[in-house]
């Protein structure tokens, strides 16, 4: 026998032993909520990103939703299951634009992207490997696609062209015609999962923004902060002393500035990298009496962690048989799907933390990189793969930590450095050791279109102006944070603008009846309190086009205009009315796109402009921000620290144009969850006209047994024409 004839034989013979499974999947669509459908292909596995998040439906929310139509065409959805691996297909028409798959820091417009979603350390790359790869995506047709699967996921996102497409590009000559192009137009969104089956969630609009809340919503709505974590939080220097941290505390009480929480870096623990999880009794000598006199100036404590037990941890041997084969910096890697594991570990948190006072943690290291991580050849006692596990890990210590608050009745506010889908509902802002301020604000952007909070925080600056720029973005974002773990930064650091700082923070603190109630929809409602001006009614494809040739804009002649449009990723919503259009170092002045309605300035209450783009040159100590036409914003006394359970506060409520308006403030008693239980209340403000033609402003009263934190009322119509009668 030949080479040839033998090849040939061992070929046929691996065809008929061994053949390639492929099969085309039809998807029954159930209904599952209002808006919401599930489909299931093939055969899922057990453990998935709602399995390990364990997110629950809020149900009263998405029926309060209207009710709609299937957003797609079935026939035009095709699934396959090939050599144990799913394939998915949705369809994507000429004009239509995508959003979301996680936590990106360069593009927001997602279509023509090719993503591989990887929990990971950000590496400078929008290529789907970063720190809460989800994976689910909006489109501007008003509808939503999740994919409820914990492997890596290869994404297509309208960059690839099928032979059989009914929309398929025609075949150009690059050397004689000019249209002409390496990225032709695609017709669909297509995903490969290592897996074989999976479920499928779709989810109607009939706006963007609509499908954005059902999908918050189905994972559960967004946290309610303590009232303390939306205050001000300094993470101090790793090196630190407890005399060291209380004089800290005591300076910004001297000093002016506001301080509702400090973070304790690597160094409050006896040993780190890998962790202890005990207090240096050198730099901390009596961590309660510490925790204590921090909490007496009005001060709350937040532990760093990252979750590897050192062989000098006292849960090490505990815990060490299940831990996976490999070790993160000589530390084991706890199993945390296993109860067991649950009950050592955060048992030891319990006692050594949570029993002295501490109110939270910064959960570190949890998304990579590779080469300090565990790899995808690691073992874990469960039997859950390495893969599963990397995606999941962040979703485990978010839910796990936020349970030990929960069973105290006391509500935290921490941070990550790795999520995914199903972790709406927990407490935690993303951050990482990336540091580039305009991409922080494109990933604050982005993040609410995937159910995150991401914070753009403040470490270090070359110059005061940067550092003012960037303490800016920080007032207006999820936390306000100043991470000085490394550099020792102070708010007042650079004298120049020190004033100017303070003034900053106290804005901050005189807005938390605004950010408190926002964060409430964010629960009830599923609207995210940050979120990109393509989710806001009257933000219309023709502004963003404006900066693209009539050629290029022209669908004809580039049918892959829409996806390559121009995107705004410097400018967001924040809450139901402000529009905030960052400036950063070395700017003077900036454009904003103002949406369809009249737009005012926050701060002086003059008309700036209804569907068009203007310049914008603001004062270095002011961030441009605008509020739409009848805005209502609460505003209360600045003041050092957040209100306590109980505090009533005087307010001042603004509003902003001519148009009446109603806004609800929401109330509670600011750290426990007893609003779960129905203890809250919803205030309506109401702005409208009375027979002289001037604005007036009421606020209705609580209800009976209800909390009530509302001290004095008094209004400001901020429009020009407003002021001289009011």
């Amino acid at each position: 026998m030949n080479y040839l004839t033998a090849r040939v034989l061992q070929v046929f013979l691996c065809i008929l032993l061994f053949p390639a499974v492929a099969y085309t999947q039809a998807i029954e669509w159930n209904e599952i909520a209002p808006g919401v459908w599930k489909g299931i292909i093939g055969d899922p596995e057990k453990f998935d990103l709602l399995e390990a998040s364990g997110a629950t439906p809020r149900l009263e929310g998405l029926e309060n939703m209207e009710e709609a139509d299937f957003p797609l065409d079935p026939e035009q959805i095709a699934a396959s299951i090939e050599e144990g691996k799913t394939f998915l297909r949705f369809p994507l028409t000429v004009r239509e634009q995508i959003y979301g798959f996680g936590l990106q820091f360069k593009t927001v417009h997602q279509r023509g992207q090719i993503l591989h979603l990887h929990v990971d350390h950000y590496g400078g790359k929008d290529d789907g490997r970063t720190h809460a790869p989800v994976p689910f995506y909006v489109s501007s047709n008003g509808y939503g696609v999740f994919v409820n699967s914990a492997r890596y996921i290869n994404v297509y996102a309208g960059s690839a062209v099928r032979k059989d497409s009914e929309n398929a590009p025609k075949a150009l000559d690059r050397n004689t015609d000019k249209n002409w192009t390496s990225r032709p137009y695609s017709d669909a969104v297509e995903m490969l999962i290592p897996a074989p089956g999976i479920e499928v969630y779709v989810f109607a609009g009939p706006t963007p923004l609509d499908a954005v809340r059902r999908f918050n919503l189905f994972n559960g709505g967004g946290p309610i902060p303590p009232r303390w974590g939306l205050g001000f939080t300094q993470r101090v220097h790793k090196l630190l002393t407890a005399e060291q941290v209380l004089q800290e505390a005591s300076d910004f009480e001297a000093k002016g500035y506001p301080l509702d929480f400090i973070g304790l870096e690597p160094g409050w623990q006896s040993k780190s990298y890998p962790n202890t999880f005990e207090w240096d009794l050198g730099r901390f000598p009596k961590p309660k009496e510490f925790v204590s006199e921090l909490r007496k100036k009005g001060v709350r404590v937040n532990l760093w962690i990252n979750p590897y037990p050192s062989p000098e941890s006292p849960i090490y041997k505990p815990i060490l048989a299940y831990t996976a084969s490999h070790t993160v910096w000589g530390g084991v890697v706890p199993d945390f799907t296993l109860d067991t594991v649950g009950r050592v570990f955060w048992s030891h948190f319990e006692k050594e933390h949570l029993d002295i006072g501490v109110s939270g943690y910064k959960i570190d290291e949890v998304d990579g990189y590779d080469r300090y991580l565990w790899p995808d050849v690691a073992r874990f006692p469960s039997g859950i793969s390495a893969e599963q596990m990397r995606q999941t890990y962040g979703l485990l210590v978010q839910r796990q930590s936020d349970s030990l608050f929960r069973k105290r009745n006391e509500r935290t506010y921490g941070l990550v450095r790795a999520s995914n889908a199903g972790a709406v509902s927990f407490p935690y802002v993303i951050y990482n050791d990336y540091y580039n301020h305009e991409d922080f604000i494109t990933a604050l952007i982005n993040s609410g279109f995937s159910g995150i909070l991401w914070t753009p925080e403040a470490r270090a600056s070359q110059t005061g102006e940067e550092w003012l720029r960037r303490m800016q973005t920080v007032v207006f974002s999820p936390m306000a944070m100043i991470n000085a773990w490394s550099s020792g930064t102070k708010p007042w650091s650079f004298e120049e603008v020190a004033e100017e700082v303070r003034q900053l923070a106290l804005l901050r603190m005189s807005m938390m009846p605004y950010w408190y109630s926002e964060f409430a929809k964010y629960h009830f409602e599923g609207t995210p309190p940050f979120r990109a001006m393509d989710l806001e009614d009257g933000f219309h494809a023709d502004q963003q086009r404006s900066t693209l040739s009539d050629e290029e804009a022209d669908l004809e002649l580039n049918p892959y205009a829409e996806a390559v449009k121009k995107e705004v990723k410097d400018q967001y919503m924040a809450g139901e009315y402000l529009l905030v259009a960052p400036i950063f170092t070395g700017q003077t002045s900036r454009k904003v796109i103002l949406p369809v309605g009249n737009w005012y300035d926050f701060y002086t209450g003059v008309y700036a402009g209804n569907g068009e783009v203007i310049d914008v040159s603001p004062e270095l100590g002011q961030i441009p921000v605008f509020v739409k036409d009848g805005g209502i914003i609460p505003m209360m006394e600045p003041r050092l620290h957040a209100p306590k359970v109980g505090e009533t506060v005087n307010l001042e409520i603004r509003h902003y144009g001519d148009k009446p308006a109603v806004y609800q403030l929401y109330d509670d008693d600011g750290e426990s969850f007893d609003y779960e239980q129905g203890h809250y209340s919803w205030r309506e403000i109401k702005v409208e006209y009375q027979k002289n033609g001037k604005l007036k402003g009421s606020i209705s009263k609580v209800e009976k047994g209800k909390p009530n934190s509302v001290g004095n009322v008094v209004w400001r119509f901020m429009t020009m024409k407003e002021n001289d009668d009011n």
